[in-house]
């Protein structure tokens, strides 16, 4: 893996092609699903602008949700991660996940843990490969200032515990994903992760994106400094992987809830043409990735 990174760097800075580059980032992130039964005010991907001008009920039907599967792993992408929204709320997550591992991607969802079941968990155990979960906080109090609630009600260190428990029992990799803000980045979580044991833990600082935040995220924002400071009282759990505001913007290959690419490269998002209709290869030409940022960020990993 290591000879990979240096000559796709290598490629990048000596003049690839277009073409060439975008192909270099193996993974991809569905953002399947705009409902979310949480308000995070600090969501850079709440695709209100998609639900408010070209698709109402906030997703594609099933069987073009599919169809977007099969074009991604068609086009050679490894590794695809189910996002929202909330993506447990879609009655056909089940089926995405199945077809992407047929077709030999590795699996991830991203969940804030609600609708996380046992039933779930067993249905889906042969074909999903890593469970992330969003957990930001172990405060109640600061969960409900940063909207991670559900019916204004947060969920409880408890819980979090007994669904970590749940996923390690039914043999899933798991992740933790967590929002650095200015109400969390003096809270140390030290124990915790130690005790859930992720194979990964993504420490993002909160990311303005304009036309999906604005206006909710203006006092939640933190200095380099603040963030920093988070990860430094961390330092010691060697699953930390920081994502500052400037490595996640243009490293994340991701298609919306339309079936577009978009990218974030400029602060806000940048949407391609519709997969379904113009092509994978046509499709991610209208965006901007980075490989570089892509390694940087330690995107490369045993997946």
């Amino acid at each position: 893996m290591n000879t990979e990174i240096k000559q796709l760097k290598r490629k990048n800075r000596i003049g690839s092609t277009e073409k060439e580059s975008r192909m270099a980032i193996p993974s991809v992130n569905f953002h399947l699903w705009q409902p979310c039964n949480m308000r995070c005010k600090f969501c850079f991907a709440t695709f209100l602008d998609v639900k408010q001008t070209i698709l109402p009920k906030g997703h594609l039907p099933e069987a073009e949700a599919v169809e977007v599967v099969k074009s991604l792993a068609n086009y050679g992408f490894k590794k695809i991660t189910f996002v929202g929204g909330e993506p447990l709320l879609c009655k056909w997550l089940p089926k995405l996940i199945r077809t992407a591992k047929e077709l030999g991607l590795n699996t991830t969802v991203v969940t804030n843990g609600s609708k996380l079941t046992d039933e779930f968990l067993q249905q889906n155990k042969p074909y999903l490969d890593w469970i992330a979960l969003s957990i930001d906080s172990l405060n109640k109090e600061t969960n409900i200032k940063t909207g991670r609630t559900e019916r204004k009600i947060p969920l409880t260190e408890a819980f979090y515990k007994d669904r970590i428990n749940a996923i390690k029992a039914h043999g899933y990799k798991l992740k933790i994903n967590t929002v650095v803000n200015a109400h969390n980045y003096k809270e140390l979580m030290v124990d915790f992760i130690k005790e859930a044991n992720p194979k990964r833990w993504k420490i993002f600082q909160v990311l303005p994106i304009t036309g999906q935040n604005d206006g909710k995220i203006e006092d939640l924002k933190i200095t380099t400094a603040q963030y920093e400071s988070f990860l430094q009282r961390h330092e010691e759990l060697a699953v930390c992987v920081p994502e500052s505001n400037d490595a996640i913007k243009g490293s994340y290959v991701m298609v919306d809830p339309a079936g577009r690419f978009f990218d974030n490269a400029e602060g806000t998002h940048n949407y391609s043409k519709p997969i379904l209709e113009a092509g994978v290869f046509e499709a991610i030409k209208a965006v901007n990735y980075d490989i570089v940022k892509f390694i940087d960020r330690k995107g490369f990993y045993n997946w």
